[in-house]
């Protein structure tokens, strides 16, 4: 047996990949310690893990204050909350034995934490991997692009910010990449490597496992025999990018007077009698059990999340993706380029368009065939299972 550290405060999108992963490590004898928020104790604390809370509201903050116009202002967020996050993290484990760390990919002291334990680290990537050489590309805009003044200031934080981090806790940081993407000697991508950008190019490092689909409670206010039978299109955007009031209301002029039922998900900043009056072959709940739902649904209207890309192409529903930040617009070309949905822009859409990108992709028989692929291809590539079976592989082989 072995004792694991896991750290990852992340959205929903980063921790539930991550569920089934630590059930399969716990059913196998492995002991884990998971570092999270308190939003998600419970949902963790189901999988026998023992769970441990880092402050939301101060992490965010101090994110947050790096500033979000520019990549390298994220990084120096992500480096903002050094001071918070492993102080944190070294006073509960004191005096604690652990044989290795999984940190997410995202998540700026992963890497850190690491290198201060002197412990052998994996990565749980749960976007698309990004390459050095990728991610330097991206900074190359930056300083090609950005005012000179700002390229200095930003840059300046940046090798302030890291010196700091150096004097403090005695470790170097060699680039922003490190920093922003968390590289570790092994990677688990929760995709297949034909759905990866790239993905041929990822040396044997990166285990793709395809998506890890936990099982999540059924809301009690969600009625699923009201669904039963019927022809669904299902709409979500998120639980992070979803105060779109303007846009639940274009969905009701576009899809008001439809043969289908739509289910939508608003999530909890918005109150469903804030949208006014609601067309009768809508269902609109604040929280909808979405793998339920997707299992019966003919398309999903999506913001392009990972998680949620995933879930749908998984239950083999083709997709209108809608991307709102980070790396949606990403997924949502990849979801293009695959040929298994449609990619719009919420800046001046209109119902007519959101209308006719729907019943294009109702009736053209290349969707659904092209999600159909997708399809096979996760179910055949392991999922958490794979995930455990690499994680332990590994550690036979670089532990002993």
């Amino acid at each position: 047996m072995a004792r694991v550290l896991f750290i990852n405060p992340g959205s929903e999108g980063h921790i539930n990949p991550t569920i089934g992963i630590v059930q399969g490590l716990i059913s196998r004898g492995e002991e884990v310690v998971y570092f999270s928020i308190e939003a998600f104790r419970e949902r963790i604390e189901e999988t026998g893990a023992i769970v441990r809370t880092l402050d939301d509201k101060q992490y965010i903050k101090a994110f947050i204050s790096g500033g979000r116009d520019y990549l390298l202002e994220r990084v120096n967020g992500l480096l903002l909350t050094a001071d918070i996050v492993i102080p944190g993290v070294l006073e509960q484990i004191k005096g604690e034995h652990f044989d290795y760390i999984i940190h997410d990919s995202m998540f700026g002291c992963g890497r850190l934490i690491a290198q201060i334990l002197k412990l052998p680290a994996i990565n749980s990537c749960t976007s698309f991997v990004q390459t050095k050489a990728s991610f330097d590309q991206l900074m190359e805009q930056f300083y090609m692009e950005a005012p000179a003044e700002i390229v200095k200031a930003v840059d300046d934080r940046f090798q302030s910010l890291t010196a700091e981090i150096k004097e403090e806790y005695g470790v170097e940081i060699d680039s922003p990449y490190e920093v922003f993407c968390n590289p570790a000697p092994l990677t688990i991508v929760y995709t297949t490597r034909e759905f990866q950008p790239y993905g041929e190019a990822l040396d044997q490092s990166y285990k793709f496992v395809g998506p890890s689909i936990s099982s999540r409670l059924t809301p009690d206010d969600f009625d699923l025999s009201a669904i039963k039978g019927k022809e669904l299109i299902y709409i979500s955007m998120g639980t992070v990018f979803n105060q779109a009031i303007d846009f639940y209301k274009l969905c009701f002029k576009a899809f008001g007077n439809m043969d289908h039922t739509i289910v939508m998900s608003i999530g909890s900043k918005v109150q469903i009698y804030d949208l006014g009056e609601i067309p009768q072959n809508f269902i609109v709940k604040n929280y909808v059990p979405q793998m339920n739902v997707l299992q019966t649904s003919s398309l999903f209207i999506t913001h392009g999340g990972m998680n949620s890309v995933h879930e749908g192409l998984y239950y083999g529903v083709p997709l209108i993706v809608i991307p709102q930040s980070a790396d949606q617009p990403i997924i949502a070309e990849q979801v293009a380029n695959a040929g298994a949905g449609i990619k719009l822009q919420m800046q001046g859409l209109t119902a007519t368009e959101l209308r006719e990108a729907v019943e294009r992709v109702l009736t053209l028989p290349s969707f659904q065939k092209a999600v159909a692929t997708i399809k096979d291809s996760f179910r055949t590539s392991g999922g958490s299972h794979q995930a455990v079976d690499e994680i332990l592989e590994w550690r036979r082989q670089y532990l002993g």
